[in-house]
C-alpha cells in the first residue's frame, strides 16, 4: 500500500514494516503502517469499539472521531509520528500509535528518544494477544527510528492495557499521578523481553498447528460427483477413518437437488453450511484456489489444506501464484498446509482425523511426523504400518508455502501425544529459528531429521526459502549441537523412531548382547565397536535355546548394573526333531516382552533372521496404548568439566574385544564403570521431559547394523539431554582484555560512513588492532621486501625467526618449501632467503615476511563466519591435511558456551594428537578454549565482523600463538530472529 503526495515526501512508505502474524489463539492477522487511504476503515474500526475501551483510550466518553482526530490518525511522517493496524480481511481490529515527544512531554524531532505510544483493540478481538503483538512491532519500528524508550498514561481500571505492559519484559518504571498510571518502557530488548516473545511465539504457532489437526467440522471443497479424483478420495478417508466431527462436501458443479454425498451433506458453496467451518481440504484446480479461499475467508474457515499442484514446483509464474495464495489466505487469518500437499492425520481418539490420500490411516501411536515430500510420506506411513508403529499425527506440507517443519516442532514440543517427532526435511527456510526450536524440543522429546536435497546447493522445486551456502557436514554439526538426531535415510529415521518411541533412554554405551547364534552375535559386537558403543562379550545361548533360554538371559541381563541396553539376536531353533523352527514368534515374543517388563527399564532391541511372526508379535503390544511416561532421570556419570577430559577416556571408549562368553561365563565390568544417576529436568515454562518406564513394543530390525545404528543414536541423545540439563555458560571475561566500546567505536571507523555492502578485508595492522581488543595478540610479522628488509626485520623481532611467504598460493604451504623456520642468526636468514627466492620466484611475487618463531606444538585453525540463513559458526581442526583434504574440521553455533568450546576441540577425528597420542606432550587445550570463547564473543557482540580466519594457532603445552589472522567486516546482515514476532514470506 502507497502513500499518498499529502504525506511527508521525506520519508517513504516503509513496507518493511509489513508483516503477517500468529495470534494467540492460531489465528493469522496482518501489521502493516497506516496511510491516508485509511480514513474509512478507521472510521468504521473505532465504531466497533466499545464506550468503554473508547474511555479508556481518551480518559473521558468519546463517542466518535472528529474529521481532525481521522486526519491525525492517518497522516504520519513515519519517524516521529508512527501509526500501526492490525487487520484481518482488510479491516481494522486493533491500532497503536506513538508520538515522538521531549522531556517536558511536547511533540519534537530527533534527537529526542522517547514518544508516547497508545493503544486501541476491538472488544471482539480482546484477549487474542493482538496488543502484545503490536507493542513489539511498535517497539521495533521506534528503535530503528532512534526512539529507546515508551511513555504510557493508562487509567487504573484498565487492567488488560497494565498487564500488557507489566509482562512484555522490557524494563520498566511506574508511577501514579493524577489519577493514572504512567508507564515508562526502556525499549532495549532484554533476556526477559526475547524469552517473553519466544514464549508467546510459541504458545501460538502451536495453537495455529492444533487448529488444523483437531477441527471440529471438516470440508472437502472439490468433491467429485463420481468416485475417484482426489476430493472424493480425501472424503472417503475422513469418513473411513471416524472423524469425529462434522463433514461436509463442496462442489460448486453439484446439482441443485443434491443433498447428499457419501451419507454427508452436499453443498455449492459454504455460505449454504449453516454451522461454523474450522477446516477446508481445497482439491480443485489451482486457477479455481483463489475462489475457494476467498469462500472459505468469508465464512470463517479456521486452517486450509490445499492439495492443488500447479504453483512453485512449476517455476516462477508458479511461485508467484502460491505467494499470491498466502497472502490471500493470511489476510483472512487462515494458515495453509501446502499447495501441493498430501495431507494431515491425526489420530487422537477424540478426532480420528485422516484428511489425506493415505487410503488406511495408521494405529493410534506416539510418534509425530512430518514431510515436506508426499512420495516419502506415503513410504513412511506404510513403513512405518508394516512395522506395526502407530501414530500421533502427520502433516505431508508439499511446498510448505505456510506451515512448516518449525511449526510443528513448537506443536510437537508441547503435544501430549507425541513422544518423538520424525521430520523429513528438504529445506529449512529459517535456519536459525529451526535450531532454537530443535533444542528445546530435544529437551524434553527426541526428534529425529532425514535432510534431503543435502549435496545439490540449491531448494527443490517449489521450495522458495533462502539457500545456505554452508556445507552438509555444518549443517549436521549444528543439529547435533541442537540435539536433533540427524540420520541419512527414512529407513534410519524409522528406526530410530521405533526405538525411541517405545523404549527408555539409555543410560550409557554399555550394550549386553544374547542370542543363539554366535556369528550373529559377533557381527552385533562389531557394529556396536563401528558405532562407538562399548559392547559386553556376547552371550551365545546355541541354537538350542527355547524362549524360556531367551527370557532368563534377558532378565539377567537387565539386571546386570554393568549394562545400559540389551540387543537380542535371533535366528529360527533346532526342534526335536532336528528341524528348523520358523514359526513360533509369538512365543519368543512374549517371553523376550516379559522378561523386559519385569526388569529395570533400560532399551531392548531385537535382531532377527526369518522368524515368522516375531517382529509382528513384538510390535503388538504398543500401537493403541496409553503413553507409559515418568519424569525422565537418566542415569550415566556426571557431566565432565571441559578442559579435563581427552577424547578416548572412559566416557566414550570401547573395550577392546573380547572372547565370546557362554551363557554360564559372564563378564563383570570393573567398579568404575558403575553409572551415576544424573537427573534431567525441564525447565519450568516446558512440559515435563518423558521417557518410557518400562517397555511395552520392542523394535525389531533385520539386521544387525540396523539395530546398532538405532541404538547408538539412542546413547548419543541420551548423553545429550544428560548434559543439556546443565547448560554450559558464556563466560563475561570480566578482566579489562575485552574493550567492547572501543571495538564498536573501531569497527566503525574502518567501516567508513558509507560501507561498501560487499564489505572490505582488512589489513595486518588493522587485524591486529581489532584482535587485540578481544585478548586476541597476533604475532608481529615483518615484511621483507629484500635480504636486507629480512635481516633489520630480524634484528627487531629477535632470533630465532621464520621467514615465510604470503603469496596467495604459497600461503600456509609448507610443503612446497614456503616456509623456513628456527633460523637462529642472519647467516642463517640470509642463506634462506636466498634458497626461497631461487626455488619459488622473485620477492615480489612472494611477498615474505619475518616472524619470530613461536613455541613448538600442534597447528591448528580456527574459524568464525557469518551465514545469512543460519547465523554465526565457530569452526575448529588442525591445519593441513586433516581439515583441508579430509574435511575434519567441527563446528558450533555462536555464541559458544564453555560446553561448547570443550565439545569443540574433541569432537574432531584427530583430537587425540592435542592429548598427547603417541607419548607426544598434552598441548594446552584449556588456553585453546579460550581463544575459541573469546572469538565467538567477537563475533556475537559485532555483527559486522562477517568473517575471521585465525591460521594457524600453534598449541604448545604451554599457551597458544596465533600466527596469521584475516578478518573481514561488512554492514551486518539482517537478524530476523531478534525482531518482532513475524511469519516468514517466502
Amino acid at each position: 500500500m502507497e502513500p499518498t503526495p499529502e504525506q511527508s515526501p521525506h520519508h517513504a512508505y516503509p513496507d518493511h514494516w509489513e508483516a503477517d502474524v500468529v495470534l494467540r489463539d492460531g489465528g493469522t492477522a496482518r501489521i502493516r503502517p497506516i496511510t491516508t487511504d485509511d480514513a474509512e476503515r478507521l472510521v468504521s474500526f473505532y465504531e466497533q469499539v466499545s464506550d468503554e475501551s473508547k474511555y479508556y483510550r481518551f480518559f473521558a466518553p468519546y463517542p466518535r472521531l472528529s474529521d481532525r482526530d481521522v486526519h491525525r490518525f492517518t497522516h504520519h511522517d513515519y519517524v516521529d509520528r508512527v501509526g500501526l493496524a492490525v487487520t484481518i480481511g482488510g479491516e481494522f481490529i486493533g491500532t497503536v500509535r506513538y508520538d515522538r515527544i521531549n522531556e517536558q512531554g511536547r511533540p519534537a524531532s530527533a534527537p529526542a528518544d522517547e514518544a508516547e505510544v497508545a493503544f486501541l483493540v476491538q472488544d471482539a478481538h480482546q484477549g487474542r494477544g493482538v496488543a502484545s503483538a503490536l507493542l513489539e512491532h511498535i517497539a521495533a519500528v521506534a528503535r530503528e527510528r532512534g526512539i529507546r524508550r515508551f511513555a504510557a498514561e493508562v487509567l487504573p481500571a484498565n487492567t488488560k492495557m497494565i498487564k500488557v505492559f507489566r509482562d512484555a519484559g522490557y524494563t520498566q518504571q511506574r508511577s501514579f499521578e493524577d489519577g493514572s498510571v504512567h508507564l515508562t518502557l526502556d525499549l532495549e530488548p532484554t533476556e526477559k523481553s526475547l524469552a517473553v516473545q519466544r514464549g508467546r511465539e510459541q504458545r501460538a504457532e502451536a495453537r495455529s498447528v492444533q487448529r488444523l489437526l483437531a477441527p471440529g467440522s471438516v470440508a472437502v471443497i472439490g468433491t467429485g460427483r463420481t468416485p475417484g479424483g482426489v476430493g472424493r478420495t480425501v472424503l472417503r478417508n475422513l469418513l473411513a477413518a471416524g472423524f469425529t466431527g462434522r463433514t461436509y462436501a463442496v462442489n460448486r458443479a453439484f446439482d441443485e437437488g443434491l443433498t447428499t454425498l457419501d451419507g454427508v451433506p452436499a453443498h455449492r458453496s459454504l455460505g449454504e453450511i449453516d454451522e461454523q467451518v474450522d477446516l477446508a481440504v481445497i482439491a480443485v484446480p489451482a486457477h479455481r484456489v483463489p475462489e475457494a479461499v476467498a469462500d472459505c475467508g468469508e465464512h470463517g474457515v479456521q486452517g486450509l489444506v490445499v492439495l492443488s499442484a500447479g504453483y512453485a514446483e512449476r517455476g516462477s509464474a508458479g511461485r508467484e501464484l502460491q505467494r499470491e495464495l498466502v497472502r490471500q489466505a493470511r489476510s483472512y487469518g487462515m494458515r495453509i498446509i501446502g499447495p501441493n500437499a498430501f495431507g494431515i492425520i491425526n489420530t487422537a481418539e477424540s478426532v480420528r482425523l485422516n484428511a489425506s490420500l493415505a487410503p488406511e490411516s495408521p494405529a493410534r501411536g506416539r510418534i509425530g511426523l512430518f514431510t515436506q515430500s508426499g512420495a516419502i510420506g506415503i513410504a513412511l506411513l506404510s513403513g512405518l504400518h508394516r512395522r506395526g508403529a502407530g501414530l500421533s499425527s502427520f502433516i505431508s506440507a508439499g511446498n510448505r508455502a505456510d506451515v512448516s517443519g518449525n511449526d510443528f516442532l513448537q506443536y510437537s514440543f508441547e503435544d501430549p501425544d507425541t513422544d518423538v517427532a520424525l521430520l523429513y526435511l528438504e529445506s529449512l527456510g529459517n535456519p536459525r529459528k529451526f535450531t532454537r526450536l530443535a533444542r528445546r524440543t530435544a529437551a524434553v522429546k527426541p526428534v529425529v531429521v532425514v535432510k534431503g536435497a543435502r549435496h545439490s546447493g540449491t531448494n527443490p522445486p517449489g521450495h522458495a526459502v533462502p539457500v545456505s551456502r554452508i556445507p552438509d557436514a555444518t549443517v549436521s554439526a549444528l543439529m547435533r549441537q541442537a540435539g536433533v538426531i540427524r540420520v541419512d535415510t527414512v529407513t534410519e529415521m524409522v528406526d530410530a523412531g521405533l526405538l525411541l518411541a517405545d523404549q527408555p533412554l539409555p543410560a550409557g554405551p554399555r550394550v549386553a548382547i544374547l542370542g543363539n547364534s554366535e556369528s550373529l552375535g559377533l557381527l552385533t559386537y562389531d557394529a556396536c565397536l563401528a558405532e562407538g558403543l562399548r559392547p559386553r562379550p556376547p552371550v551365545d545361548l546355541t541354537t538350542a535355546a527355547s524362549p524360556q533360554d531367551f527370557r532368563d538371559a534377558l532378565a539377567e541381563a537387565l539386571a546386570d548394573g554393568t549394562c545400559d541396553a540389551v540387543i537380542v539376536t535371533a535366528i529360527p531353533w533346532v526342534g526335536e526333531n532336528g528341524n528348523a523352527e520358523t514359526g513360533d514368534g509369538e512365543v519368543l515374543a512374549a517371553a523376550l516382552r516379559g522378561a523386559a517388563a519385569g526388569g529395570p527399564a533400560k532399551p531392548v532391541a531385537v535382531v532377527h533372521v526369518e522368524i515368522g511372526g516375531l517382529a509382528e508379535a513384538l510390535a503388538a503390544a504398543s500401537s493403541t496404548a496409553a503413553p507409559r511416561t515418568r519424569p525422565t532421570t537418566l542415569a550415566g556419570r556426571p557431566a565432565t568439566t571441559p578442559g579435563t577430559t581427552a577424547p578416548g577416556a572412559s566416557a566414550t571408549t570401547a573395550t577392546p574385544p573380547a572372547s565370546p562368553t557362554t551363557a554360564t561365563t559372564g563378564t563383570t565390568a570393573p567398579a568404575t564403570d558403575t553409572a551415576q544417576p544424573t537427573a534431567a529436568t525441564a525447565t519450568p515454562d516446558t512440559p515435563s521431559a518423558t521417557t518410557p518406564t518400562t517397555p511395552g513394543r520392542i523394535p525389531a530390525y533385520p539386521a544387525a547394523e540396523r539395530a546398532v545404528r538405532a541404538m547408538a543414536e539412542a546413547v548419543k541423545y541420551a548423553q545429550w539431554r544428560r548434559q543439556a540439563a546443565t547448560p554450559g555458560k558464556v563466560p563475561e571475561f570480566l578482566d579489562d582484555t575485552i574493550d567492547e566500546p572501543g571495538t564498536a567505536a573501531l569497527i566503525d571507523t574502518l567501516l567508513g560512513p558509507a560501507p561498501d555492502p560487499r564489505g572490505r578485508p582488512l589489513t595486518h595492522d588493522e587485524v591486529s588492532e581489532l584482535l587485540g581488543r578481544y585478548g586476541i595478540p597476533v604475532r608481529p610479522t615483518l615484511p621483507a621486501p629484500d635480504a636486507e628488509a629480512a635481516v633489520a626485520a630480524a634484528a627487531r623481532l629477535g632470533y630465532p625467526v621464520a621467514l615465510k611467504t604470503t603469496a596467495p598460493h604459497l600461503r600456509h604451504r609448507a610443503d612446497l618449501g614456503g616456509v623456513r623456520l628456527d633460523l637462529a642468526d642472519e647467516e642463517a636468514l640470509r642463506r634462506a632467503y636466498g634458497e626461497l627466492t631461487d626455488l619459488l620466484g622473485k620477492p615480489a611475487e612472494l611477498l615474505p615476511v619475518v616472524q619470530a618463531m613461536a613455541p613448538r606444538g600442534v597447528d591448528t585453525v580456527v574459524r568464525a563466519s557469518i551465514d545469512a540463513a543460519a547465523g554465526a559458526i565457530l569452526s575448529f581442526g588442525l591445519a593441513g591435511a586433516p581439515s583441508e583434504l579430509l574435511g575434519d574440521t567441527a563446528h558450533r553455533l555462536v555464541p559458544a558456551t564453555d560446553r561448547d568450546a570443550a565439545e569443540l576441540i574433541r569432537s574432531i577425528k584427530a583430537a587425540p594428537v592435542l592429548f598427547g597420542w603417541r607419548g607426544s606432550a598434552p598441548v594446552d587445550t584449556a588456553a585453546l578454549e579460550e581463544l575459541l570463547l573469546r572469538l565467538s564473543r567477537l563475533v556475537d557482540d559485532h555483527p559486522e565482523v562477517v568473517s575471521v580466519a585465525l591460521e594457524p594457532v600453534v598449541v604448545a603445552p604451554q599457551g597458544i600463538t596465533v600466527l596469521g589472522a584475516s578478518v573481514r567486516l561488512a554492514p551486518p546482515p539482517p537478524r530476523g530472529d531478534l525482531g518482532p514476532r513475524r511469519l516468514p514470506n517466502y
